[in-house]
């Protein structure tokens, strides 16, 4: 996922600051959770409980960053754009809701009984961000595709100003 997501990087960098500091933070989240999910035989999941809040941590900022600054731009008004968005935010609410869930068991307290679970969450979280990762990539690729990069960037100004 770390390579594909350089790769996007490459391929849609410098077209719009908002997406480009978003696919950061979508690699910066990949970084942590690689780092989580590397066994570590070692360590408890106590003494990683550090690391797993920072991670869900940067796991909301991204979920959020998706929600409420970035999808609404990505689409466009026409019906093409609205036939993706009918087809995109219930797949994305879903994986919305299964990291939720996530967050919500392990931000804030890790115990010894979520031991046996975290690996096969961390899996099943990992299978959720790559389902997410690809239908975003669908909204970047149309938005790229329905607008010029003046029109992406007057966009991207416009709701910089709403705010």
């Amino acid at each position: 996922m770390l390579s594909q997501q350089e790769e996007l990087q490459q391929k849609w960098g410098g077209r719009s600051s908002a997406i480009d500091q978003w696919l950061e933070a979508r690699k910066t989240l990949l970084i942590h959770y690689c780092a989580l999910a590397k066994p570590d035989n070692n360590a408890t999941i106590a003494q990683r409980e550090s690391d797993i809040v920072e991670f869900c941590n940067l796991l909301m900022d991204y979920l959020s960053a998706g929600h409420f600054e970035i999808y609404d731009m990505l689409i466009s008004d026409d019906a093409s754009g609205q036939r993706l968005r009918e087809q995109s935010y219930p797949k994305l609410s879903r994986t919305t809701d299964f990291a939720l869930r996530f967050q919500d068991r392990y931000a804030v307290q890790v115990s010894p009984s979520h031991t046996i679970d975290f690996t096969a969450d961390l899996a099943e979280l990992g299978e959720t961000l790559e389902t997410r990762f690809a239908l975003e990539d669908k909204l970047i690729d149309h938005m790229l595709a329905h607008y010029g990069d003046n029109q992406i960037q007057h966009i991207h100004q416009q709701r910089a100003d709403a705010r």
